[in-house]
């Protein structure tokens, strides 16, 4: 299974006339935050695979859609906050925002998203009973805590993302928020079970299906 990986900033190269092509054998969008509406329905649109997505700490609300509506939701695409989905038995959950920085949305203390965390338990130990594991993919906007985040409280990671991995064990923790200016920045780190991957602009991976 390929899974194409969104977060911040919009490529010209999946904002193209040739996406259909140049992602034709990709099942999956998952999207970590801080994009336009109509770049994610562009995207949901061209290949016609399901996307699913958290919102950042930028999050696009009331925008105006072709009926002179405000939309509150990218069309076509389903927000997995605090949810865990299976899409073709690969488990995919989703947590947004990030450190709380300032007055708005989507932004979380340390101790919230710890409480936001504990109340996906119910859910991922159901999972692990029936599927033998909790979760395959966690998708958040904010880096863990020590892993690919900054010094300053917007950049700072989140210490229950170092929970959820040490508990849940999952693959993938795919998140957004820390851009990447350099070829030599570090966009992969593994924490124990975990491939920790920093997907700002885009990123495809590839899980074995036979594996879930």
């Amino acid at each position: 299974m390929k899974i194409l990986t969104i977060s911040d900033t919009v490529v010209q190269l999946v904002q193209s006339p040739m996406i259909a092509q140049r992602f034709a054998d990709v099942d999956l969008v998952l999207s970590c935050g801080d994009l336009p509406f109509d770049y994610l329905e562009y995207i949901v649109t061209m290949l016609g695979k399901p996307l699913y997505y958290v919102y950042g700490n930028h999050a696009e609300h009331g925008v105006m859609g072709a009926d002179g509506q405000p939309k509150e939701h990218p069309g076509g695409c389903d927000n997995i906050h605090r949810q865990v989905v299976n899409h073709r038995g690969l488990l995919i959950a989703g947590l947004e925002g990030s450190m709380r920085y300032r007055e708005g949305e989507h932004q979380y203390t340390q101790g919230e998203m710890r409480w936001l965390v504990r109340s996906m338990a119910p859910r991922l130990w159901w999972n692990r009973m029936r599927y033998g594991r909790a979760v395959d993919i966690l998708i958040t906007h904010a880096p863990p805590f020590g892993i690919h985040d900054g010094q300053d409280l917007c950049h700072q990671g989140f210490m229950a993302f170092i929970e959820f991995m040490d508990r849940y064990r999952p693959r993938y923790l795919i998140h957004g928020h820390t851009h990447l200016y350099r070829q030599d920045a570090r966009r992969v780190t593994r924490y124990g079970d975990t491939i920790v991957l920093n997907t700002y602009g885009f990123q495809v991976i590839e899980i074995d299906e036979h594996t879930l």
